[in-house]
């Protein structure tokens, strides 16, 4: 086996998992499956079902159940066994035929004694027991209609989706966001006038409500269990609220205690608060091919960390055409391809430049292998000649199988090179960088008044000018540049005129993005632009587009 890694440390969870699924029915909740995405491949998972037709199915309330010729099933769920997790668990299996189940837990036992309101000292004298499992085995048996058929409960650590050797996600906790001053009032309101907050500098784990700490927890389980897979005992250091309370409670995790007796290493971990550092997130500055990917491509559906790339240049239809429900959607994880294996990491870790010579390497040296008629060319490297390698795949079987992880960054590659945003690249990097001049020598209101021209309707922009999307990037780095700055006049006129410019901008979009639906509050089926531009068009009465019906939008 490798040394102890994220790698190693999510693939041992998988074996473990892999070794139950024979000829069962596998539900997977999203974290896990992306989990697996990463870490394996769904290839392992089917092989390792080994029946001639694999049942892998999304666990929910709906999914379908298992037949008279399925005995067998397998849940991989992500979260607690709890709540509405247990319902869809009951409804699932009483609709089926099971008579073997198996549901397989992210969260240890400690955290489910924890979240059923175990207190501390009971929990310490039930260590080694775990009667949490054994009571869900039971209402398994009980539901699937025979106590002598077979349940079995377990944990196994899939916290992480290791994008490379080195970096490592936690899918499964994608939503866990770091607290903002407006939540000092939320929690404010759980808490009688005495014990009220300040600030955020105030919180801690206490202070937090019910569900937030229990989301902590479970994670702080994950981390500890990777800790335990490396042979760490750690120090923690935390940079932000959020961050300070999951390093103490990590610090504080009674099975953690015991671990770090008699672990033989030493790990320094450091807890960080992504607001603190969003220009990172939303800048332009880094000039790396990965970035441009993640920013281009559109989100692999039922993903958080991947994105979705046209196959259909690899096959004998029209590109451009109405193709994307025809040919599946590649991807970026390669985890069973060593060759894409490798040319993703050397993406990861080189500038643009380097990174597309890599791609046109490795292609020219895979057509190569295969004996295709590829013609060399130097210089710089094009879209248009990454694509020519590419089709040269196309009507080789073989070629096209045996590389065909290569052949998605390289099609991901391609898109990138040629989508619209690739091209405002540099737009974006100048503007940010005269934002930076422009804040170190002029007031905020001024600053503001330079975004202002900017921000343009639909029907007078151009393709070279921002959508109110990339408006909202723009605002989000000012801001967090500049940081606190102090309210004069002049500031206040500057935000109420961008304000009222994007909510005209927002009104007059033909259709909302999904971003702008979640941001205004309006859903796709209830927003009609035509009753904020034309009167004429509708019987209903115009509204005014102003910052009031832009529900949840400040600056």
């Amino acid at each position: 086996m490798s040394a102890p890694g994220v790698l190693s440390f999510t693939q041992q969870g998988w074996e473990r998992v892999l070794a139950k699924v024979r000829r069962a029915v596998v539900y997977l909740d999203a974290a896990c499956a992306e989990s697996l995405h990463w870490g394996c491949g769904a290839a392992r998972l089917l092989d390792a079902v080994g029946a001639p037709a694999c049942h892998l199915r999304e666990f929910e309330r709906d999914a379908a159940g298992g037949g008279a010729a399925q005995p067998k099933a397998v849940f991989v769920l992500s979260g607690l066994l709890k709540g509405r997790t247990v319902d869809t668990l009951r409804d699932i299996v009483r609709r089926s035929h099971f008579q073997y189940c198996v549901v397989v837990t992210a969260v240890s036992h400690a955290v489910h004694l924890t979240a059923n309101h175990v207190p501390a000292a009971a929990a310490a004298e039930l260590e080694g027991q775990r009667p949490v499992f054994d009571q869900l085995e039971e209402k398994l048996c009980e539901w699937m209609g025979n106590l002598n058929y077979t349940a079995e409960v377990l944990h196994v650590p899939l916290l992480l989706a290791p994008a490379a050797a080195h970096l490592a996600l936690t899918p499964a906790f994608a939503s866990l966001f770091p607290l903002l001053p407006g939540d000092v009032r939320v929690l404010n309101s759980a808490r009688p006038d005495k014990r009220r907050l300040g600030s955020l500098a105030e919180v801690d784990a206490a202070a937090l409500t019910p569900e937030l700490q229990l989301q902590i927890r479970c994670l702080v389980s994950g981390l500890s269990s990777l800790c335990e897979h490396l042979g760490v005992r750690e120090e923690c250091f935390a940079v932000g609220t959020l961050s300070r309370v999951l390093a103490a409670d990590l610090a504080n995790y009674a099975p953690a205690k015991n671990r770090r007796k008699t672990a033989p290493g030493r790990a320094s971990v450091v807890f960080v608060d992504r607001t603190l550092d969003l220009t990172g997130a939303v800048g332009h500055h880094g000039d790396n091919l990965v970035e441009k990917i993640l920013a281009a491509l559109p989100q692999l559906p039922g993903h958080t960390n991947d994105v979705a790339v046209d196959m259909v240049e690899l096959t004998a239809l029209h590109a451009g055409g109405d193709c994307q429900d025809v040919v599946a959607p590649g991807c970026l994880a390669q985890a069973n391809d060593p060759a894409a294996r490798a040319l993703w990491d050397a993406l990861l870790s080189t500038r643009h430049k380097e990174a597309v010579m890599e791609v046109r390497r490795h292609l020219v040296e895979a057509a190569s292998r295969e004996n295709l008629p590829i013609k060399m060319s130097m210089g710089r490297v094009t879209a248009g000649q990454l694509t020519s390698y590419i089709q040269l795949f196309r009507n080789n079987l073989q070629a096209l199988t045996s590389h065909c992880g290569l052949l998605q960054l390289g099609l991901a590659t391609v898109q990138t090179l040629k989508h619209p945003h690739t091209a405002k690249w540099d737009n974006f990097l100048a503007f940010e960088r005269l934002l930076l001049q422009s804040i170190g020598e002029s007031a905020m209101g001024t600053v503001l008044g330079q975004l202002l021209p900017l921000v343009k309707p639909a029907s007078q922009r151009t393709q070279d000018d921002y959508s109110p999307e990339e408006l909202l990037v723009l605002l989000v780095y000012i801001y967090s540049v500049t940081g606190e700055c102090p309210a004069d006049r002049e500031l206040d006129e500057a935000e109420e005129l961008v304000k009222g410019a994007l909510a005209q901008a927002f009104c007059q979009e033909p259709e909302l993005s999904p971003l702008l639906q979640k941001i205004t509050g309006f859903p796709a089926y209830l927003y009609h632009p035509s009753q904020y531009l034309d009167p004429a068009l509708t019987s209903q009465p115009r509204r005014s587009p102003g910052p009031a019906h832009i529900r949840g939008f400040s600056l």
